[in-house]
C-alpha cells in the first residue's frame, strides 16, 4: 500500500485495528544521526516531559503562592481547560498553541486580538520551549538547515510586524485573516498527500546548491512566518512546516519537530519585544498566563513524544481537521458578532482562493525539484524516507 493510502482504504483492504493503531500510532520516532544510543536509555522519554515541567512548576507555584493569585482561576478556568487541549495539539503537531488560543479567545470569549497575541507569545514561551528541550533531550530528528536560517528571518519578520503590520490591521480582519490564509495550506497540503506513491525526504537535498536559492527561500519564509505570528501569536510554524512539506518535500515526521522549535524560538522574541521596546504586554495576558503555565508545560512536552510516534498522514490530518475547525467558527462567531460585512467577507473569501493557487503552485514546483533537481552528482535519485510508503 502506498503512503498515500488513506486508514478507511487500509481498513477496508482488510487491515485489523491492531494493523491500523501499528501503522498511524505506532509508527515509530525518526531520531536525528547518532542519536540512535538516546531511545536505549531507561525512562528517557519520562524524563523528556518532566524535567521542563518541574523547572516550570517551581517557578510558577513560587510566584503564585507569593502573590497569592489562585483566585484568578474562579473567573479564567475555561484557558485553563483549552490549553489543556491547544498544548497538547501544538506539541504534536506544526500548529502551535496560538492556533488554539487565538481563535477560542477572540471569536469565542471575545477577547481583544492583541491580548490574544501577547497571550500567545508568552504560553508559548513557556510550553514550545518546554516541548522544544523534550525534542532535543530524545534525540528526535528535525531538520537543522531549516531551523536555523527560518530562525533568522523570522527574528526580523516578527519585529517589523509587530511595528508595521499589526497596528495597521483592524481585528476582524486579523481573525478571518488567519484562519483563511491556514485554510488554504491545509487544502493544498490534502490535495498533494492524495499523490499516489510520494516520497519524501528527511532533509533538504543539495543544500545549499550553487545558487543558495534554498537558504533564500529558508530566510524569506522564516520573514513571512514572522509577519504572520506578530499578528495572531502564531505563523512561523505553520508556515515553515508549508515550505519544508510542500516545496522541498520533507517527511511531516521531520517537519513537525522543526516547526515547534521554530515556534519556541520565534515566541520568545516576540514576548520580548512586545514587553521591552514596546511598553509591556497586555495586564490581562498575564492573568490568563498565570492559569495556563501548569498544564501547558505537561501538555506540550507529552504532545511532542505523542506526535514523535504518530505517522506522517495522521499528523497531516491534525492539520487539516483543526483548521477547517478553525475557519467554520471563525466566518460564523464573526457572523454573528455583525463584524462579518461584504469587505470583509470577500478579503476573506480571496485569501483562500489565492492562498490555495499559492501553495499548489509551490507544491508543483517541489515536484518539478524532486524529478529535475535533487539529483545526486551520480546521476541517482537522494534519499527518501521509504518505511513511509510500506505497509507496516
Amino acid at each position: 500500500m502506498s503512503d498515500c493510502d488513506t486508514p478507511t482504504r487500509q481498513m477496508k483492504k482488510g487491515g485489523s485495528v491492531s494493523s491500523f493503531i501499528a501503522k498511524y500510532f505506532l509508527d515509530g520516532q525518526l531520531l536525528g544521526e547518532g542519536k540512535e544510543v538516546l531511545a536505549a536509555e531507561t525512562y528517557r522519554r519520562a524524563k523528556g516531559v518532566l524535567l521542563p515541567a518541574i523547572f516550570f512548576h517551581l517557578i510558577w507555584w513560587s510566584y503564585m503562592i507569593k502573590h497569592e493569585h489562585f483566585a484568578l482561576f474562579e473567573d479564567k478556568w475555561y484557558m485553563t481547560i483549552t490549553m489543556i487541549f491547544g498544548s497538547t495539539i501544538a506539541g504534536a503537531t506544526s500548529e502551535g498553541g496560538a492556533s488554539v488560543a487565538f481563535p477560542v479567545m477572540t471569536l469565542a470569549f471575545d477577547i481583544t486580538p492583541e491580548v490574544a497575541r501577547d497571550f500567545s507569545f508568552m504560553i508559548q514561551s513557556c510550553g514550545m520551549t518546554a516541548a522544544t528541550f523534550t525534542i532535543f533531550y530524545m534525540g528526535v530528528r528535525i531538520e537543522e538547515r531549516s531551523f536555523t536560517y527560518s530562525s533568522v528571518g523570522g527574528l526580523f519578520g516578527i519585529v517589523i510586524g509587530l511595528e508595521e503590520i499589526a497596528p495597521r490591521m483592524s481585528d476582524p480582519q486579523k481573525k478571518i485573516g488567519f484562519v483563511s490564509i491556514w485554510f488554504a495550506f491545509a487544502f493544498s497540503l490534502f490535495w498533494l498527500n492524495r499523490n499516489v506513491g510520494r516520497h519524501v525526504h528527511l532533509e533538504i537535498q543539495n543544500f545549499p546548491g550553487k545558487h543558495c536559492w534554498r537558504a533564500i527561500t529558508l530566510l524569506v519564509a522564516g520573514f513571512i512566518g514572522g509577519i504572520f505570528s506578530s499578528v495572531a501569536g502564531s505563523g512561523i510554524d505553520i508556515c515553515s512546516f508549508a515550505t519544508l512539506t510542500l516545496l522541498f518535500r520533507i517527511s511531516e515526521k521531520v517537519a513537525t519537530p522543526t516547526s515547534v522549535c521554530l515556534m519556541a524560538i520565534n515566541t520568545m522574541i516576540g514576548f520580548g519585544w512586545r514587553q521591552f521596546y514596546m511598553g509591556g504586554v497586555a495586564p490581562e495576558s498575564w492573568e490568563f498566563l498565570a492559569v495556563c503555565v501548569p498544564v501547558v508545560v505537561f501538555g506540550a512536552p507529552f504532545g511532542s513524544v505523542l506526535g514523535s510516534y504518530c505517522h506522517r498522514l495522521l499528523l497531516a490530518a491534525f492539520v487539516y481537521v483543526t483548521d477547517s475547525v478553525q475557519i467554520i467558527a471563525a466566518y460564523v462567531i464573526v457572523n454573528n458578532n455583525g463584524d462579518l460585512d461584504n469587505e470583509l467577507l470577500i478579503t476573506g473569501i480571496l485569501c483562500i482562493v489565492f492562498g490555495a493557487i499559492f501553495f499548489t503552485v509551490f507544491s508543483h514546483v517541489g515536484l518539478y525539484i524532486v524529478d529535475r533537481v535533487d539529483i545526486d552528482q551520480s546521476g541517482n535519485p537522494l534519499e527518501v524516507d521509504s518505511r513511509m510508503d510500506n505497509d507496516i
